[in-house]
């Protein structure tokens, strides 16, 4: 039984919910009462309604857990995520933002696009999915304006490159990116330790500040994720 929801004490619109035995954990408040995304629990606390965050299901949950400081998405932020797939955290990201924030959601996996769609974005105004391959940006720069933040969990060698090639088009300024990296995604023979250092340095070749690396053990096995600002351009 859940007794209590409190404000995360350093993230805007994320939460911590306590239960009687004294353990915590994390919710977003529900920007679309009533609606699940991922068969996740609903509370309800003084006529307010929140959705459980899993860190099993999010990598951004995750890292929160794992002691991340700085969190580049906040309330009334524009998002770029690159790999949406069908949802799940984008939609916590989608709660995070608000009403008055976006997120543009780009996907390449039709299938994923389509429960996207239809679970989604049909009932959060303040998303938009891009069916497209994050590795092609110019291809839909038409779609997504400049934003304050990117997220980015794909599957793909070269996720640092990605990352760098969609933020020179679309990331306002001096923003910041959380990049999830999969290390056997870039390279299976090597040690997850030495491909976080290889990308880590592929951003700073892109002008990126690392702010933090921070594994995701044990919510997912040879994963981290990468906080990075970009300098002044």
């Amino acid at each position: 039984m859940v007794i209590d929801v409190k404000n995360h004490s350093r993230f805007p619109g994320v939460y911590w919910a306590t239960y009687a035995d004294g353990s915590q954990k994390l919710a977003t408040r529900n920007l679309v009462p009533g609606k699940t995304v991922y068969d996740e629990s609903l509370i309800n606390h003084r006529r307010v309604e929140y959705r459980l965050w899993n860190p099993f299901r999010s990598k951004l949950a995750a890292v929160i857990l794992n002691g991340l400081e700085l969190m580049p998405i906040q309330p009334r932020c524009e998002v770029l995520y690159l790999g949406a797939a069908s949802g799940t955290t984008a939609s916590h990201v989608s709660d995070i933002v608000g009403a008055e924030g976006y997120v543009y959601c780009v996907e390449f996996a039709a299938r994923a696009i389509r429960d996207l769609v239809a679970n989604v974005c049909e009932f959060r105004p303040n998303m938009a999915p891009v069916l497209m391959d994050a590795r092609l940006p110019d291809r839909y720069s038409a779609l997504v304006g400049k934003v304050d933040a990117i997220y980015c969990d794909i599957a793909q060698p070269e996720q640092a490159k990605v990352l760098g090639d969609n933020a020179d088009l679309f990331l306002k300024g001096a923003g910041r990116v959380l990049l999830a990296i999969k290390a056997q995604s870039i390279d299976v023979t090597k040690e997850p330790t030495l491909v976080y250092q290889q990308e880590m340095e592929i951003l700073m070749r892109r002008n990126f500040r690392i702010d933090a690396v921070i594994p995701l053990e044990p919510y997912d096995k040879a994963h981290a994720m990468i906080v990075a600002e970009r300098l002044g351009r």
